[in-house]
């Protein structure tokens, strides 16, 4: 951390920007022996995959790793504690976080991000590893401002970061959304009645859209496509049910609206019975799929790789087939949306 800031002395972190390695020769960067991870944010499948696969490929090369609990609460409050191949055993295959997550109000300022910068000079942590979605990379960014190098793992089930193409957790909350709501479409059939059923997603769709095309859905709402309730709601339903079906499935993504309001309105509308059906949390538990295993644990050896070649305050990506890395500061003015092609093909399938 520079020297200059401190707790009476504190940055403006937005006149600041974080170091770019890229641009120190490789003889220059430094040699890392001791790091941190820790996981923030919502917790997604995967994350346990990730820290397993840090912990493992840094010991291969006899780099230290602390393990720190709560997030960037913990980091400020110093819960710091040595992990090693024994801690991350058996953990593959568990969901969410063993190293826990919490979002901090504390880091969110000035004070708190020194306090946190503080607590890595305290244990020696040289490089903190920060798996988590935008909010956290936004984190790890002001550390790196003022000079605490960072990796970030991108840890989110919405997928919606915009510096890569696939996030850890995503394939596991797509296919548990999935399961469930094949099961209510079940229900939903015995009964000639409308599931409304939402799913996460504040401001970004993917995984209500993938789902639906997955399952069927007569209608799926998503924040990228403006929608006219009537036209595309209303409309559809009864046209199916005109053309002979007796059960529909409806998928909204919380940026969207209320399913209840959502399943209110349908009913009013068209006599059809309406269920509303929030999966919430549900989305973010449960074991892994293959698919998370592996990329959080490529990805996780792809921070440590980083961290060997002193290519520090980087953001790890999949992008074109393949696991690299951006500057911090680069992959944070990206921006990302469902692409215009892929909501015109899924109007074929819906």
């Amino acid at each position: 951390m520079n020297e200059e800031y401190s707790l009476t002395n504190l940055p403006d972190l937005k006149s600041l920007k974080a170091k770019n390695y890229d641009q120190v020769p490789e003889k220059e960067r430094p040699q890392i022996k001791t790091i941190g991870i820790l996981t923030s944010g919502g917790d997604a499948p995967g994350m346990n995959a990730s820290i397993r696969a840090v912990v493992r490929a840094a010991g291969h090369f006899g780099i230290k790793v602390f393990g720190i609990t709560r997030g960037f609460h913990g980091l400020w409050k110093g819960e710091f504690d040595e992990i090693g191949t024994r801690q991350v055993s058996e953990t593959l295959q568990r969901g969410g976080t063993f190293l826990m997550t919490a979002r901090s109000k504390t880091f969110e300022t000035p004070e708190g991000v020194v306090k946190g910068a503080q607590m890595c000079k305290v244990f020696g942590v040289e490089v903190l590893i920060v798996i988590g979605g935008d909010g956290s990379y936004c984190g790890a960014r002001d550390l790196a401002r003022i000079g605490i190098p960072v990796i970030g793992l991108p840890g989110t089930i919405d997928n919606d970061i915009a510096c890569t193409e696939y996030t850890i957790g995503y394939d596991t909350a797509m296919n548990t959304a999935m399961e469930a709501i094949d099961k209510l479409r079940d229900t939903a059939s015995s009964h000639e009645r409308c599931s409304v059923i939402e799913v996460m997603g504040r401001r970004a769709g993917y995984i209500a859209l993938n789902v639906g095309i997955a399952t069927g859905a007569e209608v799926v709402l998503i924040p990228e496509l403006p929608v006219d309730f009537e036209r595309d709601v209303i409309r559809t339903i009864l046209a199916c049910r005109n053309m002979g079906k007796r059960h529909y499935i409806v998928i909204v993504a919380e940026g969207v609206g209320d399913a209840t309001d959502i399943a209110t309105r349908i009913e009013e509308a068209t006599g059809i019975e309406a269920r509303p059906t929030i999966l919430g949390h549900l989305q973010r538990g449960g074991s892994p799929t293959l698919r998370d295993r592996l990329m959080a644990s490529l990805m996780g050896i792809r921070a440590v790789e980083c961290v060997r070649q002193g290519k520090l305050n980087r953001l790890v990506v999949y992008r074109n087939g393949e696991i690299s890395d951006v500057d911090i500061e680069k992959g944070l003015q990206m921006k990302k949306t469902i692409k215009a092609e892929e909501m015109d093909r899924s109007k074929y399938l819906l």
